[in-house]
């Protein structure tokens, strides 16, 4: 338990501090924007904190940037997709670059991932 509000402690003070890319996206998929479905911000997962979630969902979003290129980060990054999946989450990533080039691409990517609505 110490462990998860540790991770939830940290995903609190990493609200405050959201990269540039991640504040574009955030902007939105905040307030229910996208398809209807309410995504979070640096949601925990313990022991991980996703980027964006919609829980509801099981749907995890991560945003990549310089430090996710070497060998080691992408190691990394595929553990934790491993782990998030073997607890039945999805996993979307897209690199900054995409958020800052290509921001209606990558969000139909997400919607495309969203069921409607009801």
């Amino acid at each position: 338990m110490k462990q998860d509000w540790q991770t939830r402690s940290r995903a609190m003070s990493l609200r405050d501090k959201l990269t540039d890319a991640e504040r574009i996206l955030w902007s939105r998929l905040k307030g229910r924007q996208l398809g209807g479905w309410q995504f979070r911000t640096q949601h925990p997962i313990s022991p991980y904190i996703v980027d964006f979630a919609v829980v509801k969902l099981k749907l995890a979003i991560e945003l990549d940037g310089a430090t996710h290129s070497t060998a080691e980060e992408r190691a990394n990054d595929e553990r934790r997709r491993t782990s998030l999946e073997g607890h039945g989450w999805s996993v979307l990533r897209f690199w900054n670059a995409e958020v800052y080039n290509n921001l209606e691409g990558v969000l139909a990517s997400i919607e495309a991932r969203l069921p409607p609505r009801a």
